[in-house]
């Protein structure tokens, strides 16, 4: 506490005689204890006083103002999706969708061109129809070509073959080597004497038309020639040769084929044999021959394959 009481002043010298009373000056008091005033002053004056808030206070009421502010962005957000969700429903009325309509077109994505002309033989249609005999009566002899009068193959070459051909498939050149079944020659001049002799193959007509030139190259063997596309397809790459659909009589009709599929639809009329690759010792149309003989008996073929299978099941 700073106290009032003035310092003693020391003491005035005396002046001379006839000099009235001194009356003693108020000492001026030490900067120390006029900075002690003046805090005093500001620490009891109400105007010039800052309270300062707590700080355990402060800390107190941080979590209520956090929960104040996610509250209120929490009702914006919710305003904001009501006012969204009602705009949709507006749209999507039926008056609204007609409206758009009316004022807009749906954009369609072009559709892709169609693909050009395919240029492979294995797409050509031809049709199975023959023309009628000339000969009324006459029996039909249907032989494939590949693995049953022929094998063939590319590159490389084999180590035997008789002959070879080069079509264009698909714009490219390509060589087969062709290798004539035993007997094939004999087989076929035999063939023509007494039946219409047909080839049925499955191959295609740009590599099938050049093998049957060379195995007839006078054209006095095979009546008519129908490739893959007069076959029908099966599914699942299976083409099946329909007797029915040449026209020609199926009591007249006989197909000699090295694959039962071929001849799925009349299995009645098949003389089947067995696949040729590079057998020189291969007698499968020496026995096909045979049949030939056999059947000038029947008025039915039909039959005659009967009574010829049950000979070979017989032996």
């Amino acid at each position: 506490m700073v106290s009032r009481t003035p310092t003693k002043a020391p003491p005035s010298p005396k002046l001379g005689a006839g000099a009235g009373p001194v009356t003693p000056s108020k000492p001026s008091p030490s900067p120390v204890a006029r900075g002690r005033r003046h805090a005093l002053r500001r620490r009891l004056s109400p105007g010039t006083t800052k309270r300062r808030g707590s700080p355990l206070k402060s800390i107190s009421s941080a979590p209520a103002a956090v929960a104040a502010t996610f509250d209120r962005s929490l009702r914006s957000c919710r305003r904001r999706l009501l006012k969204l969700f009602a705009r949709l429903a507006v749209l999507g009325s039926p008056r609204k969708r007609r409206a758009a309509a009316a004022g807009f077109q749906r954009l369609r994505s072009p559709s892709p061109p169609p693909p050009p002309p395919s240029r492979s033989p294995a797409v050509r249609a031809q049709s199975a129809a023959l023309p009628p005999l000339p000969s009324p009566g006459k029996r039909t002899l249907f032989l494939d070509l590949d693995e049953t009068l022929i094998h063939s193959q590319t590159d490389p070459p084999p180590a035997r073959f008789d002959f070879t051909v080069r079509p264009v498939i698909g714009g490219q050149a390509v060589t087969f080597y062709v290798a004539k079944r035993p007997g094939v020659d004999a087989f076929l001049s035999a063939a023509a004497e007494s039946f219409e002799v047909v080839v049925f193959t499955a191959g295609l007509q740009e590599y099938a038309s050049l093998v049957l030139d060379r195995l007839d190259p006078d054209g006095e063997l095979f009546s008519h020639r129908l490739y893959r596309g007069a076959c029908r397809d099966a599914g699942d790459g299976r083409l099946v040769k329909d007797l029915a659909a040449t026209g020609r009589a199926l009591d007249r009709a006989v197909i000699v084929d090295d694959n039962p599929n071929a001849y799925a639809l009349q299995p009645e009329n098949a003389i089947p044999v067995a696949p040729f690759v590079d057998d020189d010792n291969d007698q499968e149309l020496h026995r096909v021959m045979a049949f030939l003989d056999v059947a000038a008996g029947y008025e039915d073929t039909r039959e005659a394959i009967r009574y010829y299978q049950d000979l070979l099941g017989a032996s």
